[in-house]
């Protein structure tokens, strides 16, 4: 257990905040309202050792029926390093415009800032796709792309997915890059240094409590609705929450931490991932309709993301600018800035290659990560009113067949 310095900064504040939203998970534990002063401030790193401290770093095909055959058999035809053909180039512009909802305004995030790199740099065009960015937030799209308003999005985990595939709703997952949760609980300094003295505390959720973190909690003897108390908080602003009279905080290893260490803020942060609690983030959705109806519109928009992160990854200093150029026309109303954004970026990118199994490229879809994250929360008691049902909501063999056999996605070079 360590305690560590942080520092905090308005960027970011209401991501983490929005985010903790949008993995709700239904829950009978009460909460109280506790508020918490705004603030300004900025982010940069958190260091990573034990299970404690904050992380930097397919078995079968499954997805909705129908959709799996006809989404991977179109991602592996039609597009080589020698070009796209007429053919798959039409069928792509037949899908017409293509609207994109992200999860949080166009953030430096997985699923959001591959997307954000493959626009500016005309990857979709290059796919002959129309697409469109628009800003959003992660529990707002699952309707609207449900309904066919937009056609992809972002999503804060698989869980989520299976959140959200309810009333008719279904979903298809085409890339997932987290294979382990991003989210965190810290204590303040002087407070709590293992889990279990957490028993008989009180929590501060903005939302609802994490499923990682539940299962963590779980994991150390501590049932939800029994041995901890949650209450919920007003504002956006780490430093201010933890000023409350809260004992422990769930926060995101991508926002929160850097904020914190800059405001010289200490605190011991309890990480679900060095814990091995499973979890995801970051992955790339449609619905199930859409990828019936325009399979090849899927696959080739999931390999432009993908190329998109490649790049990324490749260049984490000009993925930012890209993102912070989209978040300036918008407006920034979340006061995101250079400083917060490279930050979470080298996080998510550190958390993304630290998950994705050795000789892989990332992006691919593993069902075996899902059905653990999805038997880990239920035994964890993630759905005291009942857990939904796991209708293997993704296609595990699509982004696979956008790679080449040199690990890099199979792109047109002219």
């Amino acid at each position: 257990m360590i305690s560590v310095n942080n520092q905090i900064g308005r960027a970011g504040t209401a991501f983490i905040a929005l985010a903790l939203l949008a993995s709700a998970c239904g829950s009978d534990a009460k909460t109280t309202p506790v508020s918490s002063a705004p603030s300004t401030a900025a982010s940069t790193t958190a260091p990573s050792t034990d299970g404690t401290t904050a992380a930097t770093t397919g078995a079968t095909t499954g997805s909705t029926p129908g959709t799996t055959a006809t989404t991977t058999a179109a991602g592996g035809a039609g597009v080589t390093a020698a070009g796209i053909s007429d053919a798959r180039c039409a069928e792509n512009k037949a899908a017409g415009k293509i609207t994109y909802l992200s999860s949080f305004d166009f953030a430096a995030a997985a699923s959001i800032i591959d997307v954000v790199v493959a626009k500016d740099k005309g990857y979709f065009d290059k796919m002959c796709l129309t697409v469109d960015l628009k800003p959003s937030f992660s529990t707002s799209n699952y309707p609207l792309v449900a309904a066919g308003t937009a056609q992809f999005s972002s999503a804060g985990s698989y869980t989520e997915i299976l959140n959200y595939s309810k009333d008719g709703a279904k979903f298809v997952a085409t890339v997932d890059y987290g294979k382990a949760p991003v989210e965190a609980l810290i204590t303040k300094d002087g407070g709590a240094t293992t889990l279990a003295a957490l028993k008989g505390k009180t929590i501060g959720v903005k939302g609802d409590l994490p499923p990682s973190i539940v299962a963590m909690l779980a994991k150390a003897g501590l049932k939800r609705g029994a041995d901890y108390k949650e209450v919920l908080l007003d504002g956006f602003d780490p430093q201010a929450q933890l000023a409350q009279a809260i004992d422990a905080l769930p926060v995101y290893k991508s926002n929160e931490p850097g904020q914190l260490d800059r405001a010289g803020v200490k605190y011991t942060i309890f990480d679900p991932a060095k814990m091995d609690v499973a979890g995801s983030f970051g992955l790339i959705y449609t619905s199930a309709k859409f990828a019936v109806d325009h399979p090849t519109a899927v696959a080739d928009f999931s390999r432009a993301a993908l190329k998109g992160m490649e790049d990324a990854i490749a260049d984490p200093a000009g993925a930012v600018k890209i993102a912070l150029k989209l978040i300036d026309a918008a407006g920034n109303a979340n006061f995101l800035t250079q400083q917060g954004e490279t930050y979470r970026l080298t996080q998510e990118i550190g958390i993304v290659k630290a998950s994705t199994p050795a000789g892989e490229p990332v992006g691919l879809i593993d069902p075996a990560v899902f059905d653990n994250e999805y038997k880990t929360y239920v035994e964890a008691g993630v759905w005291p009113k009942g857990a939904p049902t796991d209708g293997k909501y993704y296609d595990a063999a699509l982004a696979k067949s956008l790679y080449g056999k040199d690990g890099k996605v199979i792109w047109p070079t002219g």
